[in-house]
């Protein structure tokens, strides 16, 4: 069993029942992990305007102050909760992660799919994803961004694009191995047309390495996020982001600790439940690869 074919013991996504959620915790219990890490951390960045305070505020009179009753992580060097701006930078870094995920994930499954089908433009658009592909992500990204200026779309444009190969590679093999099936020669021979033939049978084929992949591409993101606004080419400096926040506060490090370990931990935990989402779903739809691990 591949990538490409789900095991029993994993229900398609489409069908899942509640019932269902016991047993794929049991047998899943990474998805689980990842994923109800994953939307705690929506719902909290979703319901900060709720509990979280003012982000924007400044008090010079109460400049790096340490965890209190009234500031759980203390304040910045403006005097500005930090507790108030790590829940808020949340929102910039799940939304530009997941947003840039969709966006490489929609454009890798356009140009996958018509290089795997298509051998007249296979060895082009190959070519086009190997030279993308040779850039530092990061590099890229602060080359558009210096071309147009910093902005948030731009921000997720910058960070899309030097995604999409990886995915648009991912999503070509996936087509390579699935228009040579039987079921797919017999639909295109029983007369089938082409979009009819791509829509039924092979885009269905590539969902689960698109999943799998996508996660990572979420990943990459929210860490290429934080790595721009940290060099100061990301969301602007009045925005709360964990990136910037680090980059503001880390002179302040051995005064205000918390300034930067704040922002630092919550990074991490985000990206961790990312990837441990994205091993759960890679261990549901192939389980050889959990048995070879």
């Amino acid at each position: 069993m591949t990538l490409l074919s789900a095991s029993v013991d994993a229900a398609p996504i489409g069908r899942l029942r509640l019932s269902d959620l016991p047993r794929l915790a049991r047998r899943h219990p990474l998805v689980l992990a990842g994923g109800g890490l994953l939307v705690l951390l929506i719902v909290l960045a979703l319901a900060a305007p709720l509990y979280a305070g003012d982000p924007v505020n400044m008090d010079p009179f109460k400049r790096l102050q340490p965890p209190s009753a009234e500031m759980w992580f203390g304040s910045d060097n403006l005097g500005r909760d930090v507790f108030a701006r790590t829940i808020f930078g949340a929102r910039i870094s799940l939304m530009v992660g997941l947003t840039s995920a969709a966006c490489a994930a929609l454009a890798g499954l356009l140009i996958g799919v018509v290089a795997g089908y298509s051998r007249s433009f296979d060895n082009f658009v190959m070519r086009v994803m190997d030279g993308l592909m040779s850039i530092p992500t990061i590099l890229l990204a602060i080359a558009l961004i210096s071309l147009t200026g910093p902005g948030f779309g731009i921000l997720i444009v910058a960070i899309a694009i030097p995604e999409t190969p990886a995915v648009a590679r991912l999503v070509r093999s996936v087509v390579l191995g699935v228009r040579e099936r039987p079921y797919v020669e017999a639909a295109l021979c029983g007369g089938a047309r082409l979009p009819k033939v791509l829509w039924r049978h092979i885009l269905p084929s590539t969902i689960p390495a698109l999943m799998v992949q996508g996660a990572t591409v979420c990943a990459s993101a929210i860490l290429t996020e934080a790595g721009l606004s940290f060099l100061g080419v990301g969301v602007p400096p009045e925005i709360p982001s964990w990136g910037n926040m680090i980059s503001s506060s880390r002179i302040y490090l051995s005064i205000a600790p918390m300034t930067v370990f704040a922002p630092g931990i919550c990074l991490a935990v985000t990206v961790l439940a990312v990837n441990l989402l994205g091993d759960g779903l890679r261990d549901m739809f192939d389980p050889r690869a959990k048995r070879r691990r």
